[in-house]
């Protein structure tokens, strides 16, 4: 049993890590936070590389300029990026590395040098990455010029500075869209709750679910959530949606990322007793059943964990972006590339911290769920 003296050894040992994290991550993290706040850099009359700046605090205006100014469009721009980087690459590396699991184990001939194939893009830097996928993606060569192997009339599309747009929709509507999402979560949630019979949380989902239900339609929820006011011009000139330039980008992430996808659910599908498998081919499953009733269900956690870690990547990628489109392609902008071009360009210090905050709120929104399953697996 550990007594006091064991206790202090032990906080001391891990006192050093303590203060550099504090130090280099947090105190940083809050320096930040605190700059968004500011004006420095938005102030002709105060040079933001001046020795003697002058940094006033605004509160909150940074951020309201930010999802309302017609100026900052381009971060508009970038969350939608962001968003449909999210989705798409989650989704496509996640059925590819499942794919890539799949085959793999059908015992087929030369498995550790098709698993060797597959992750090696793994050991590569998204730079390497996005300069290999940038000579193939031009619009005079690589994968346009692909269908001529075959006998057939080139692609004509331009991967990286395409100008169309799908799945437009209009940026005031976002906290809408938004609204309708969390009660489809609530629904999500009283329904699990209902299926495992845990019907106290089950209670409380559905009285904080009517809760909000009702401020919603008594039109409370105005006032709770306010509407972004953007000049309906914006929806004009530079339309929200999905970006087709960012096919060539997902691409390139997804080749990259699939083989680690793969490296993870092979190690989950190699932990599975192989006396599961045998027992439902002895009931007479065949093996498509085998691996929807038994394999998938069992991957479930690593698949869990791999969308968290996904996700991660996805909201902070920067130098896969720099290094296929660069910094000034508005098609393909990412927080990650304003918060470059606003801190180092244009000496927009608070713009750029302010993006940088939004960026961490929404990595903090991923890895919270993330640290309670490993946390909650571990009680």
């Amino acid at each position: 049993m550990r007594n006091r003296r064991d206790r202090f050894i032990a906080l001391l040992m891990l006192m050093p890590t303590f203060i550099l994290l504090g130090i280099f991550v947090y105190f940083f993290l809050g320096k930040t936070i605190y700059y968004s706040t500011t004006d420095w850099g938005e102030n002709p009359a105060q040079p933001a590389l001046s020795e003697t700046v002058i940094r006033q605090n605004v509160g909150l205006e940074n951020y309201q300029n930010l999802m309302t100014d017609v100026i900052q469009a381009m971060f508009r721009n970038s969350l939608t990026n962001m968003f449909f980087f999210f989705v798409f690459f989650v989704i496509g590396s996640i059925g590819l590395g499942l794919l890539l699991t799949l085959i793999l184990d059908q015992k087929i001939v030369g498995e550790a040098f098709f698993r060797t194939i597959f992750l090696s893009p793994m050991a590569l830097s998204f730079v390497v990455t996005g300069t290999i996928w940038r000579w193939l993606l031009q619009p005079d060569g690589g994968l346009n010029y692909l269908p001529t192997v075959f006998g057939l009339e080139p692609f004509h599309f331009n991967w990286l500075n395409s100008q169309e747009v799908w799945l437009q929709f209009t940026w005031d509507k976002v906290p809408l869209y938004l609204t309708f999402v969390g009660f489809a979560l609530f629904a999500l949630l009283a329904v699990r709750r209902a299926l495992r019979q845990d019907w106290r949380s089950l209670g409380f989902i559905v009285s904080l679910a009517v809760i909000v239900i009702l401020i919603f339609i008594s039109g409370l929820w105005n006032y709770i959530w306010l509407p972004l006011d953007v000049v309906q011009v914006e929806s004009s000139i530079a339309p929200k949606g999905f970006n087709a330039a960012l096919v060539g980008i997902i691409i390139a992430a997804i080749w990259q990322m699939s083989g680690y996808v793969m490296a993870i659910l092979t190690a989950g599908l190699r932990g599975i007793p192989e006396d599961l498998r045998e027992a439902a081919q002895v009931d007479g499953c065949s093996s498509l059943r085998v691996y929807t009733h038994i394999i998938l269900p069992q991957l479930r956690p690593f698949v869990i964990s791999t969308i968290i870690i996904l996700g991660h990547i996805s909201l902070k990628v920067f130098d896969l972006v720099f290094a296929m489109s660069g910094p000034d392609n508005a098609r393909t902008v990412m927080p990650g590339i304003l918060v470059y071009t606003k801190g180092f360009r244009q000496n927009s210090f608070a713009q750029a911290s302010a993006i940088a905050t939004i960026v961490l709120l929404l990595v903090v929104i991923i890895i919270v769920p993330y640290l309670y399953m490993q946390l909650r697996d571990h009680d």
